[in-house]
């Protein structure tokens, strides 16, 4: 398989999102680690076989060290880090306190920084490469979750400064994620109808599945992505109809003047 004998770490991948890029590395032949406070209530397993949980608070330093020096010790390499932990309670900026805002931009931002300095050892001895786990929320404005869409913006540029300092070494992608189907939909979406209405206004007709990032992630991974570094690669199913265009009271808006105007063929 493409990735067989090669070992991958991803964090927060327990369930939603990252359980899904593990699931895809294990398809791909990789060993693969995940890690997270808490172990997965079901083992995160596909194709007859499972990754292995490691605890891990990721804003621990000193424990983010150790876990490193475990995968290394116990599989003798490491040849990547999807760095895929993160998330946000919805929170309007003035609802609460600088603090609670900035915990958000030191899980989003600090902890995936903190653990790709711990792997990066072990990453340049295999000549490796680091996949973050970005947002759309990092791209345009994100109301209530305002903190996360900084941390995100953030987590964007610091991948692509790494793959400059890095480099030949080490490569460093980021994957920008829109809407994704998981376990939690629910939670931010309601019921079947709301997923599907919402589902609805992705140009591709639906919100992404686990296993469309986790395919990403293998691609970022593999040898097929060998001159690819500072990349950023949209997950979003074509991204947002703009809001605009079911607004405007005219057929054609295609065709504008520099002053905003709608130029009308005669």
């Amino acid at each position: 398989m493409e990735l067989d004998g090669r070992v991958v770490v991803v964090t927060g991948g327990t369930r939603g999102v990252g359980a899904g890029i593990a699931r895809s590395f294990l398809a791909a032949g990789a060993e693969v680690v995940v890690c997270a406070r808490r172990p997965p209530e079901e083992p995160v397993a596909e194709g007859g076989r499972k990754a292995s949980h490691l605890p891990l608070d990721l804003r621990n330093p000193a424990a983010v060290q150790d876990f490193f020096g475990a995968v290394a010790g116990r599989y003798g390499r490491l040849d990547c880090l999807v760095n895929n932990a993160g998330g946000t309670p919805y929170r309007l900026l003035g609802e609460g306190a600088a603090e609670r805002h900035a915990r958000v931009v030191e899980l989003n931002l600090v902890a995936p920084m903190t653990a790709s300095l711990a792997a990066y050892p072990w990453l340049r001895a295999t000549r490796g490469s680091v996949v973050m786990i970005g947002s759309v929320s990092g791209t345009r404005p994100s109301p209530g979750t305002a903190a996360y869409g900084a941390a995100k913006a953030g987590l964007e540029n610091l991948a692509r400064s790494m793959a400059v300092e890095w480099a030949p070494e080490v490569r460093v992608n980021s994957l920008v994620l829109g809407m994704v189907r998981t376990e939690l939909a629910h939670l931010h979406y309601g019921d079947e109808a709301g997923i599907a209405a919402v589902g609805a206004t992705v140009p591709l007709g639906r919100l992404a599945e686990p296993s469309d990032v986790g395919e990403a992630a293998v691609f970022l991974a593999s040898g097929r992505a060998g001159y690819v570094s500072g990349a950023s690669l949209l997950v979003h199913g074509g991204g947002e109809r703009p809001a605009f265009l079911d607004a405007a009271t005219v057929n054609n808006v295609n065709d504008m003047d520099n002053a905003g105007n709608v130029d009308k063929e005669s």
